[in-house]
């Protein structure tokens, strides 16, 4: 007869992680301690980024609206999936590595508040950037946004 039969299924709560030793440990929280009660009060919205050179070069051949500091390039996939996807694209005529960041950073965010609202189902967004959309606040480069995917959907 072994003797494992007749341990008990459940640990017994030490307060503590098994990482640390007892006094490491926080003892003000009871081992049972879900972590938050409540859900966080908003989720990112995550858009799927175009990562290859052929689906760059695909969204070339699609539609194109210029707006103040970036290009839009708009082209439908047709293939049933209603999957909104972006790209960024940012020369080195535009600036040095911390410029062409700054502005990719900026068009990430922009994308992500305004493309699932307001972008094409099923479509891939190429955005580029423009000289003049380096110093461009980014209210104005978010109008600039909504009146080339107008430009665009009409």
């Amino acid at each position: 007869m072994s003797d494992e039969a007749h341990l008990p299924a459940e640990q017994p709560c030490t307060g503590s992680s098994s990482r640390f030793s007892v006094s490491h440990g926080d003892r003000r929280w009871p081992c049972s301690y879900p972590g938050s009660p409540r859900p966080r009060p908003q989720e990112a919205v995550r858009l799927i980024t175009l990562r290859k050179r052929s689906e760059f070069l695909a969204a070339n051949n699609g539609k194109r609206a210029a707006s103040g500091g970036l290009v839009l390039l708009v082209r439908d996939r047709a293939d049933g999936d209603p999957q909104i996807r972006v790209g960024f694209t940012v020369t080195k005529k535009i600036g040095n590595a911390v410029i062409r960041n700054r502005m990719k950073r900026r068009f990430r965010e922009i994308a992500r508040q305004i493309l699932p609202e307001s972008g094409v189902a099923g479509a891939d967004h190429v955005l580029i950037g423009r000289p003049s959309g380096i110093e461009k606040p980014f209210n104005a480069l978010s109008a600039d946004l909504y009146r080339a995917l107008q430009m665009v959907t009409r």
